[in-house]
C-alpha cells in the first residue's frame, strides 16, 4: 500500500506539458421543442472520437487535440447537424448545444446502430441487470427500493429507514450476495455507510450479477453480486437535493466536482444526511397491551424507539484526464449513524425502550485508473481503503415496556423490571467494537487485439477487531479477546470476441484464501504453581479454488443467447464466525464455507424499434446446487420471543427457477416495465428434502411512466410514475407433515403494495420537484415474520443540478 501511494504521489510531480495539448467538447442535443434526445451520435470528424448522448441528451468528448475540428451530430429519424470548432491553448473547454429537426418521412422499421452501456453489459453472457439511477435520484426513492424492482432481486428489510437489510438473488440471500462500491466490498465501509444511507444521486449505475460473478469483481460472492458504481465523470458539476415526508423523514444530499481545465487538477465531494423517527403504526398478534391478570388487548401502536440518523460524505482531490492518469484521487470517507432498536429478531409483546446502536467510520482512500498505460491496450485500475470503524451498543434500561410506550405491568398491576437489568437478555451493556480495516482492489488488463483480452485481479480485505464493555470490570475487559480476519481472492480472466462481435466469451478462475485468528486470554499455572495470564490463539487458514465462464452469441440481429456457469465459494464472514452483539448474532467458530455450482441460460430479444414503439424482452433459467448452505437454523418449532440468532450450515440444497422481464416504450413518453421471478429452493435437512423456509419463492414487479411536456411552462416536463410490487405467501417454518394446525401463525401473508409519484422538471432543466406516495392503500407489508414495514407515506423532494459552473 505504501509503495503504491509513493508511486502515485510521484506521478503528480511529472511534467504537465502534455496536459494542455487536449481539450474537451461538451453540450446537449435536443429536438425543436427542447426535449433531450438520448443516444444521439456525436462525432469529431477525422478522429476516432465519438460518444452517445445520455438520458438527458448530454455528451462530453475529452482528449480532443488542438486544431480545427468539425463536430457532427445525428439521430435516427432526425436530420444531421455539424459545427466547426477550434481547440487551442486559450480555449480548451468548448460547449456546443445542438438542435435537430425531425425528418418528414416515418420509417416502418429502424435498425439500431449503437448500444447503450447498459445493453453492452447485459449482452456479455452474464445474468446481469444494469440499473439506471438517474431517474430515481430525482425522486424519493432509496437505493434499496430501486434494487427491489429489479428482476430476480428481493430486498428483505426489517422495518423502516435504517433497519437491517438482506439481499436475495434467485433465492440465495444474506451474505451469499456481496455488495461492492466501485469494486470494494461495502463491508469495509461499515454500518454507517451502506445502501440505506447512500442516495441514488451519488450513484452512476448499479450492476446486479446473479449466480455467476465476473473475475474483475474478485470476491467470494456465491449467489451473486451488486456493484454500486459511483459517479466518476471528470466534468464540472453540482447537485443538491432535499426531501421531507412521513414519519418526520428528512433526507439531504450534495454532490459536486470542479476540474481546472489547464492542469487537470480536480476536487470532488459528496455529502448526505438522513433522519427518520420511523414512528409508523403497527398492529398484529404481538402488538398488545398486557393488563391486570395478564389479559392481552390488541392495539394499533406507533413505534416509539426506532429513530434513525446517518451522516456521511466523501472528499477527494487529484487529477483527471491527464497524460499519466485518467483518474487519480486521494481522499477521505467519513460517516456515522445512530439507530434505536425497537425489538429483537421478532416483534414481541414487550418491545425495547432506550436500546440503541451507534457507528462511525473514517477511511482514507486511493484511486488510480489509466487506460493504455505504457502501451496501447494495457489498463490499470487500483482502489484502496484503510481506516477505522467503530460500533457501540447501549442497553442499560431495566424497565419492561408495552407497545403503548408505557411501562409494562405484571398480573397484579405493578410495573416491573427485567431481572437481568437490560432490554435484551444478557445484562446491561455499553459494548464497543473497534476495527482497523483495509481493502485494496487491483486490476490489470491487456487487450492483445480486438479479439483477445487478459485480466488479472486481486482483492484483499482485512479486519482487526477488538471488543470491550465499559460496564464490565477492568479484569473482565482485560480478558476480552481479539478477532482478526484476512481474506485474499485472486482471479485470472480471458475474454474472446469473434465472428464480427457476434460471439463474446469470458473464461475465468478464482483462488480464495481466508485466515482467521481468535485470541482469548486465559489463566494457567506456571511451573511454580502460580497463576499467569496466557493467550489462547486459534488460527484457521483455508484455501479454495473456483472457476467459471460466460458467453453470448447473437443468433440474429437483436436476438442474443446468454449462458454462464461458475463453481463458486462463499467464505463465512466476520459476523457469522465471531458474532455481533449489535445485531443480536451469536458467534459460531465452527461454521464452514459454502459452495455452489451455478448455471444460467437466457435470451435477450431486442431492443426492437418499430415506428415510435420500442421493446425488449429477456429471460433467464437458472439452477444453483448448494453445499453447506449458510443461514439461520431450519426450525420445526419456534419461540417468537427468541432475541438471538446464530448462523449455521443448513445442509446441501438446490435452487431452480426462471426470471423474465419486459421493457416497452412509446415515443419516449410512455414506458412500461414488468418482471417476474419464480423458483424452488430445497435443502436436505436430517436426510429429508424440504422447501427452505423463510424464503419468498414468487415475486412480480411492474411500473408505468408517462411524460407530459410543455405543461404550464414551455420546455418543462411532467413525469408520472406508478409501481406495483407482489410477493406471494411464504412460511417462516418448514411444513410439518400432514398436521398443519397452527402453522398459519408462522405464515408471512401474500402482499400487494403500490406506489405513485410525479416529478416536474422546470424549463432550465436544473430544478426538479417531485412528490411520492408510498404504499398507496396502506397495506400491511412484511419482509420477515411479524416485523411490519411502514404503511402509507408521503414525500416531497426538491432537486437542483448544475452541470457546468
Amino acid at each position: 500500500m505504501k509503495k503504491l501511494l509513493s508511486a502515485s504521489l510521484f506521478f503528480i510531480f511529472l511534467s504537465a506539458q502534455g496536459q494542455e495539448a487536449f481539450g474537451t467538447i461538451s453540450g446537449t442535443v435536443s429536438d425543436a421543442s427542447g426535449k433531450p434526445l438520448p443516444y444521439a451520435n456525436v462525432l469529431v470528424e477525422g478522429l476516432k472520437l465519438g460518444v452517445l448522448t445520455d438520458d438527458n441528451g448530454a455528451y462530453s468528448i475529452s482528449k480532443v487535440p488542438r486544431g480545427k475540428h468539425r463536430v457532427v451530430v445525428s439521430f435516427i429519424g432526425y436530420g444531421r447537424r455539424s459545427k466547426t470548432i477550434e481547440v487551442n491553448k486559450s480555449i480548451s473547454n468548448i460547449n456546443i448545444d445542438f438542435t435537430l429537426q425531425e425528418t418528414v418521412e416515418n420509417l416502418d422499421e429502424v435498425i439500431v446502430n449503437g448500444k447503450t452501456k447498459e445493453t453492452v453489459l447485459e449482452t456479455k453472457g452474464f445474468a446481469i441487470n444494469a440499473v439506471k439511477t438517474e431517474e430515481a435520484s430525482l425522486r424519493n426513492i432509496q437505493t434499496n427500493e430501486l434494487l427491489n424492482t429489479t428482476v430476480g432481486v428481493k430486498i428483505r428489510q426489517n422495518g423502516g429507514l435504517g433497519s437491517d437489510v438482506s439481499y436475495s438473488l434467485n433465492g440465495l440471500s444474506g451474505n451469499s450476495v456481496r455488495i461492492f462500491i466501485d469494486g470494494i466490498p461495502i463491508s469495509t465501509y461499515g454500518n454507517s455507510f451502506n445502501l440505506n444511507s447512500i442516495p441514488p444521486s451519488m450513484i452512476k449505475n448499479i450492476e446486479v450479477y446473479k449466480g455467476v460473478v465476473p473475475g474483475h469483481l474478485a470476491d467470494d460472492a456465491l449467489g451473486g453480486a451488486i456493484n454500486i458504481v459511483l459517479h466518476n465523470d471528470a466534468k464540472t458539476n453540482f447537485n443538491a437535493s432535499v426531501s421531507y415526508g412521513s414519519f418526520n423523514t428528512l433526507q439531504t444530499s450534495v454532490n459536486g466536482l470542479y476540474r481546472f481545465e489547464k492542469s487537470g487538477f480536480t476536487v470532488k465531494a459528496s455529502l448526505f444526511h438522513n433522519y427518520s423517527d420511523n414512528d409508523y403504526k403497527v398492529s398484529g398478534r404481538s402488538v398488545v397491551v398486557t393488563g391486570l391478570g395478564g389479559v392481552q388487548t390488541p392495539i394499533t401502536a406507533r413505534r416509539f424507539n426506532d429513530a434513525y440518523r446517518s451522516t456521511g460524505g466523501m472528499a477527494q482531490i487529484g487529477y483527471t484526464d491527464v497524460k499519466w492518469a485518467d483518474q487519480f484521487f486521494i481522499g477521505l470517507t467519513g460517516s456515522d449513524d445512530y439507530k434505536e432498536v425497537q425489538h429483537g429478531a421478532f416483534m414481541t409483546i414487550t418491545p425495547y425502550k432506550d436500546r440503541f446502536l451507534e457507528s462511525d467510520a473514517l477511511l482514507a482512500s486511493l484511486n488510480y485508473q489509466k487506460k493504455d498505460l505504457f502501451t496501447k491496450g494495457l489498463d490499470v485500475n487500483v482502489n484502496g481503503l484503510y481506516g477505522k470503524r467503530n460500533r457501540a451498543v447501549n442497553d442499560t434500561v431495566a424497565w419492561a415496556y408495552s407497545w403503548n410506550g408505557e411501562r409494562a405491568i405484571d398480573f397484579r398491576g405493578d410495573e416491573y423490571q427485567y431481572t437481568w437489568g437490560s432490554q435484551q437478555e444478557g445484562g446491561p451493556t455499553l459494548a464497543k467494537t473497534k476495527r482497523n480495516v483495509a481493502s485494496i482492489r487491483t486490476g490489470v488488463s491487456y487487450a492483445i487485439n480486438d479479439h483477445h483480452k487478459v485480466l488479472v485481479n486481486h482483492v484483499y480485505s482485512g479486519i482487526d477487531r477488538e471488543d470491550s464493555d465499559a460496564l464490565r470490570s477492568v479484569l473482565e475487559n482485560t480478558f476480552l479477546g481479539t478477532r482478526d480476519l484476512h481474506k485474499n481472492i485472486y482471479s485470472l480472466t480471458y475474454e474472446l470476441t469473434a465472428f464480427n462481435e457476434k460471439l463474446k466469451a469470458s473464461l475465468f478462475g478464482k483462488h480464495y484464501q481466508q485466515k482467521t485468528i481468535s485470541s482469548d486470554p486465559a489463566i494457567e499455572s506456571d511451573t511454580d504453581g502460580n497463576d499467569v495470564i496466557v493467550d489462547e490463539v486459534v488460527i484457521s487458514n483455508k484455501k479454495y479454488d473456483g472457476y467459471g465462464f460466460a458467453a453470448s452469441y447473437v443468433i440474429i440481429p437483436n436476438v442474443t443467447l446468454l449462458t454462464s456457469a461458475e463453481k463458486a465459494i462463499r467464505l463465512p464472514n466476520e459476523t457469522e464466525v465471531f458474532g455481533n452483539d449489535g445485531d443480536n448474532v451469536v458467534a459460531n467458530s465452527s461454521i464452514n464455507p459454502e459452495s455452489s455450482d451455478n448455471y444460467n441460460l437466457g435470451f435477450r430479444f431486442g431492443s426492437f424499434n418499430i415506428k415510435k414503439h420500442s421493446f425488449t424482452v429477456s429471460t433467464n433459467v437458472f439452477t444453483r446446487n448448494i453445499k453447506d448452505r449458510i443461514g439461520l437454523p431450519i426450525e420445526t418449532s419456534l419461540n417468537v420471543d427468541d432475541e438471538l440468532i446464530v448462523y449455521v450450515n443448513q445442509g446441501s440444497g438446490t435452487s431452480k427457477g426462471i426470471d423474465a422481464q419486459l421493457n416497452y416504450t412509446y415515443n419516449n413518453n410512455f414506458a412500461l416495465n414488468f418482471n417476474v421471478s419464480r423458483f424452488d429452493l430445497k435443502i436436505v435437512n436430517q436426510g429429508v428434502e424440504i422447501d427452505v423456509p423463510n424464503t419468498p419463492f414468487f415475486t412480480m414487479n411492474g411500473g408505468l411512466r408517462y411524460s407530459l411536456k410543455n405543461l404550464i411552462q414551455k420546455k418543462s416536463r411532467l413525469n408520472l410514475f406508478y409501481n406495483i410490487y407482489f410477493t406471494d405467501k411464504f412460511s417462516f417454518l418448514t411444513a410439518q407433515g400432514s398436521n398443519t394446525v397452527g402453522n398459519e401463525f408462522f405464515d408471512v401473508p401474500q402482499q400487494l403494495a403500490q406506489d405513485f409519484g410525479l416529478s416536474y422538471t422546470f424549463p432550465n432543466n436544473k430544478f426538479v420537484m417531485s412528490f411520492d406516495i408510498k404504499n398507496i392503500f396502506d397495506e400491511p407489508v412484511y419482509d420477515n415474520l411479524s416485523v411490519q414495514k411502514p404503511g402509507r407515506a408521503f414525500y416531497l423532494k426538491l432537486n437542483y443540478t448544475l452541470n457546468k459552473f
